[in-house]
């Protein structure tokens, strides 16, 4: 089916970020093509020829290119990766185990880098693709100990972001990457109940911010806090 709308894949498309993100879009007038480990039809997807549900396993390594070119047979095209889908693990960089670290490489970096990849001739092809990468404050600092792993794969996030932007640059694909604190999601639910963390749905205008912005607009990162930190 041939779609003259614009398309956007959004990896970890069921909850938290990923679902905001791709509801942001969608009441935009975007087709979204949502990566998830399990279908699952969003409530707020009533017009389905504007949505597709695609499988996205980022510790899959068969699942970006698979995904990708469903999403083509569907729509026809792709102009925009959200590369949403991430993980924690809370232990310090001497106890995290090997096969904690490598699925924090896995899901934050290696995915990311094969989704986009993926997409790539989409991307050059329409003139004006857009990636945007989620990250973190992590991105930026280590936090304290125990997000100490979290933030060597984060940090290398906010690297790859980087390395797409000057990849794609001369073709007007942008990449951004948009680095949250606190956001109130259920990956930190019970964490610091007190604290009044940023809603998703203002990540989701960020995003929508990001891709929309022409290509004489070029965002290299964007840093979102609930919280006066000294830097950010």
């Amino acid at each position: 089916m041939e779609i003259t709308q614009k398309v956007i894949m959004v990896s970890g498309a069921a909850r938290g970020m990923g679902a905001a993100i791709a509801k942001k879009f969608y009441n935009e007038g975007w087709c979204v093509s949502l990566g998830m480990r399990r279908s699952q039809i969003p409530a707020w997807a009533t017009d389905k020829e504007r949505v597709l549900i695609g499988h996205y396993d980022a510790l899959d390594t068969t699942t970006e290119a698979s995904w990708v070119d469903s999403t083509i047979s569907h729509f026809g095209h792709i102009n925009a990766v959200v590369a949403n889908a991430g993980i924690g693990i809370w232990k310090n960089i001497i106890d995290i185990n090997e096969d904690e670290m490598d699925d924090l490489l896995d899901v934050h970096i290696k995915s990311p880098r094969r989704l986009v990849k993926a997409a790539w001739e989409q991307l050059v092809a329409c003139g004006s693709g857009r990636v945007v990468m989620i990250g973190s404050l992590s991105s930026k600092r280590v936090y304290d100990s125990d997000s100490g792993p979290y933030a060597v794969s984060k940090f290398a996030t906010l690297a790859l972001a980087h390395s797409i932007r000057h990849t794609g640059f001369e073709y007007g694909i942008r990449a951004t990457v948009i680095c949250p604190g606190f956001v109130k999601t259920d990956m930190v639910e019970g964490m610091m109940p007190e604290l009044n963390m940023t809603p998703p749905e203002e990540i989701a205008r960020v995003a929508h911010f990001l891709v929309t912005s022409p290509n004489e607009v070029s965002i290299s990162e964007i840093p979102v806090n609930c919280r006066a930190e000294e830097s950010y």
